[in-house]
C-alpha cells in the first residue's frame, strides 16, 4: 500500500491543528505556508475531513479549522481511510491463493494496527529528538 499525498498533507493538516489544538481556528494557509505546501491542495483534502467529522470549519475574519475530537481520539486510520480509502496492500486478496493471501492479510493487519494505535495526539507531541539515532556529541 503506497500513501499518496492525500494521506501524507492530510496527516499534516490534522497534526497541526493538534499541535494549536485549544488556540482557536488554525488557516490552511498558514498551514500551507510554514510547511510549503500548495492551500489550494490542502481546501481539497479539507472537504472530506470535514464530512467525516474530523474537523470543524469556523467562517469569519479568524476562521480556519479546528479538531472535531480531542487529539488523543483521532487516529492515523481515520484520518488514512477517509482520504485514501481502505487499507489493503494489494487488491482482490481473496483471489489470490491462499500463500499469498494469507502474507497479504498479515502485511494489512500490522499495518492497521499501526495506523489503528497512533493517534495524531502521538504525532503531534513527537520531536526529530526522540529518535533513537539522535545523538549529542561534545567537543
Amino acid at each position: 500500500m503506497k500513501i499518496s499525498t492525500k494521506g501524507r498533507y492530510g496527516l499534516t493538516i490534522m497534526i497541526e491543528l493538534a499541535k494549536r489544538h485549544g488556540e482557536g481556528p488554525v488557516s490552511l494557509k498558514s498551514i500551507a505556508q510554514s510547511h510549503d505546501l500548495s492551500e489550494h491542495y490542502l481546501e481539497q483534502l479539507a472537504g472530506p475531513l470535514r464530512n467525516a467529522g474530523l474537523v470543524r470549519s469556523i467562517r469569519g475574519a479568524y476562521g480556519g479549522y479546528v479538531l472535531a475530537d480531542e487529539p488523543s481520539k483521532i487516529t492515523a486510520a481515520d484520518i488514512i481511510r477517509v482520504l485514501e480509502g481502505p487499507i489493503s496492500p494489494v487488491e482482490g486478496i481473496e483471489d489470490e491463493e491462499p500463500a499469498k493471501r494469507e502474507l497479504w492479510m498479515r502485511i494489512r493487519d500490522a499495518v492497521k494496527e499501526v495506523l489503528d494505535n497512533t493517534t495524531i495526539e502521538d504525532m503531534a507531541n513527537h520531536s526529530d529528538d526522540d529518535t533513537p539515532d539522535a545523538y549529542m556529541f561534545y567537543i
